[in-house]
């Protein structure tokens, strides 16, 4: 009689089977991986660290660059701009002073003469002969003053009195033996654009031209 085959109850628990080298061997190379992504993301952070305070340095130094550029370009411009007023200044005054000159003159056209004879009078001791000259419209007023003058001053030599159209309406020169006195308007204007200029190229500043008064 023939034993009957014994039936196949799958009775194993392999819930709790024992573990095998297959299954530790696994761990072993599941806790490196882990060990793995650790260093990996630690490596990660640290370099975006220092990329991102790389950017933060790179940032700051180009706002610092455009700040001091910016600051330069406003210095620059408050320069020019100070350079600027100071030579409207300085041409207003001379446009000023030139249109008053010119003004007086207009008024009182033989008072700088008569500023000169006052000036020489009190030196000019016992001189032979003093000279005037002036513009010819001004000849008679000039003398009608000058011997005024003489008379206080005690001066007893000759007065003469010439009137030349080269010479400027309030302009005048008084001559005698040793010396003489000059009122040249025009001398005294170029004068002054000379000092002007000077004072204006060290300053560095441009030149402005004159307008006539």
């Amino acid at each position: 009689m023939t034993a009957a085959p014994a039936k196949f109850t799958f009775d194993l628990d392999l819930a709790h089977r024992p573990a095998t080298a297959m299954s530790l061997g696994e761990a072993a190379r599941m806790e490196a991986e882990q060990q793995a992504r650790s260093a990996g993301y630690s490596e990660g952070f640290a370099a975006g660290e220092k990329a991102a305070g790389a950017a933060a340095a790179q940032a700051l130094a180009t706002a610092a660059a455009n700040i001091a550029q910016r600051a330069a370009s406003l210095l620059d411009a408050a320069d020019k701009a100070q350079a600027q007023a100071e030579r409207g200044a300085i041409a207003l005054a001379s446009s000023i002073g030139r249109k008053l000159a010119a003004s007086l003159i207009a008024r009182e056209p033989a008072a700088e003469v008569e500023a000169l004879l006052v000036d020489c009078l009190a030196s000019l001791g016992s001189v032979p002969h003093l000279v005037i000259r002036c513009h010819p419209d001004l000849a008679d007023q000039i003398r009608e003053i000058a011997t005024a003058r003489i008379a206080q001053s005690g001066f007893s030599g000759r007065l003469v009195v010439m009137g030349e159209p080269e010479i400027a309406l309030g302009d005048g020169r008084i001559e005698w033996a040793q010396g003489g006195l000059v009122r040249d308007s025009a001398a005294i204007a170029a004068d002054i654009d000379r000092r002007i200029a000077a004072y204006l190229g060290a300053a560095g500043l441009p030149l402005f031209e004159e307008t006539s008064p």
